[in-house]
């Protein structure tokens, strides 16, 4: 390799991000270092690098939305090489990645001898990948809002913050007798907070709670926020049935990640053409603001509200709503990083102490992420007999849940995510199955199965003591 070569690494795992620093100095490349998207895309557009080595989840940026912007720009389209790295390895990132606009997909833990031959084959063989790579899709234009009125909130500042669950379970709906109990809406919880109206996920439970929501305060302005973890479509299908947006009185804002082709806006507003839908968004009366979100980090009027990247094919959002009564974590799509990579073939490091050392401390920034919440709601898709054959799939077993839970000192725990061929009484043993379990390990912790139309009311914290 040349030492005029030159490479950008944009991750924020340091001892990866410096691991693959050292061994490209040593092969004479010239190594800029950043820890975020944005902090590398303003590194690319200055110095024009050879090689871009960018994590899938990195902050701001990740790394389908990078893919996208270098694949938009003039100057670096047909001179930059962008190598995605993943903790994950699931099949559809790789083609997302590559569909994004990415040269190559590798799963770390990264091994440097299979990493700086896949450098040099890319090196060698650019010519040959620049004419074979597609065109990357424009993404849509996001749509274009005047200036919003200032909405006051309209709830008590004062009241209890309260968690209310309309939609409990994952990949498809499952109405009928044998759901009755915990209920066959996908995804979809409302929480009450210091004033605030937040909305996490949009699976076919959001639609009564449209309903309920437009009874309830009978045609008064409304400020709405809905979190999206992720474009999967048991998160978003409900939303064309949102009644609220409906109000042109309303304001409705909509934060999340897509992924690899197309923007949050065109993603929601995809599953409204025809023939799939009477109506497209753009003909959707309401106020509605949709934003793909950069910082991991940011409020929801007096809620804080921290991000983190999950486990699961694609682009998928935890979020942890910090309130004035506790904090409400949300993992809604999960695989523990350790079960996940013991068991996964096909890396030259899978199952190594490397790669498990890595997945360790995957799993333990989701145990710091979630650390002394009130309430935990999480994927426990699976009970540890299904989490065998369902390896690689992107969801929870039961045992890890609990084990997380209880490393992270949480105060309640609810199962959440269940699986459509799961009856009430299936969900009922792996809830009996999670507090023996709890019992087992010597520990106390307050266990329950989401349930539709379960209200969690969080009291207000109690003042620190004073000396």
């Amino acid at each position: 390799m040349s030492s005029n070569k030159t490479a950008v690494l944009i991750d924020a795992d340091i001892m990866q991000r410096d691991a693959v620093a050292s061994w490209l100095a040593e092969n004479e490349w010239n190594v800029l270092l950043a820890e975020d998207g944005e902090t590398g895309m303003n590194l690319i557009l200055s110095t024009h690098p050879d090689l871009v080595v960018c994590d899938q989840l990195a902050p701001k940026f990740n790394g389908f939305q990078l893919c996208r912007m270098l694949r938009k720009e003039e100057a670096l389209r047909d001179q930059v090489k962008i190598v995605v790295t993943t903790s994950g390895g699931y099949a559809t990132d790789r083609l997302n990645a590559m569909e994004a606009g990415a040269d190559e997909f590798i799963v770390k833990p990264l091994a440097q001898r299979e990493f700086l031959k896949l450098v040099r084959q890319l090196m060698g063989d650019w010519e040959t990948v620049t004419i074979q790579r597609k065109a990357v899709q424009a993404a849509n234009a996001a749509a274009k809002h005047e200036p919003r009125p200032i909405l006051t909130p309209v709830l008590p500042l004062d009241q209890p913050a309260r968690v209310r669950f309309w939609g409990v379970r994952g990949s498809i709906p499952t109405p009928g007798h044998a759901t009755l109990k915990y209920g066959g809406n996908t995804s979809c919880l409302e929480v009450r907070a210091d004033g605030e109206i937040i909305v996490l996920d949009a699976g076919t439970g959001i639609a009564p709670l449209g309903s309920q929501l437009a009874r309830e305060f009978a045609g008064q302005p409304m400020p709405i926020t809905v979190l999206i973890s992720h474009t999967h479509w048991d998160h978003i299908q409900g939303f064309p049935f949102f009644e609220p947006a409906y109000n042109p009185r309303n304001q409705v804002r909509i934060l999340g990640f897509k992924g690899a082709r197309e923007g949050l806006q065109s993603t929601l507003g995809g599953q409204m053409e025809s023939p799939y839908f009477p109506i497209t968004m753009s003909q959707m009366p309401s106020n509605i603001q949709i934003e793909e979100l950069r910082d991991l980090k940011f409020s929801i009027g007096r809620v804080g509200v921290e991000a983190t990247y999950l486990n699961h094919p694609g682009l998928c959002l935890g979020y942890r709503l910090n309130t004035s009564c506790g904090a409400i974590s949300y993992l809604p799509d999960n695989e523990p990083y350790q079960r996940f990579k013991y068991h996964t073939a096909g890396s030259a490091t899978a199952g190594s102490a490397e790669a498990l050392e890595y997945a360790r401390r995957q799993d333990q920034r989701l145990i710091d992420f979630v650390s002394g919440s009130e309430v935990l709601i999480i994927d426990s898709q699976y009970d540890s007999i299904e989490y065998q054959t369902r390896i690689g799939w992107g969801h929870g077993c039961v045992d890890d849940v609990v084990a997380l839970a209880l490393s992270a000192k949480v105060k309640k725990l609810f199962l959440f995510h269940h699986d459509p061929r799961h009856d009430d009484a299936h969900i009922d043993g792996m809830v009996e199955w999670a507090r023996n379990f709890t019992t087992l390990l010597g520990e106390e912790l307050e266990i329950a199965a989401a349930q539709e139309g379960l209200e969690v009311v969080l009291p207000p914290l109690p003042a620190p003591a004073t000396a």
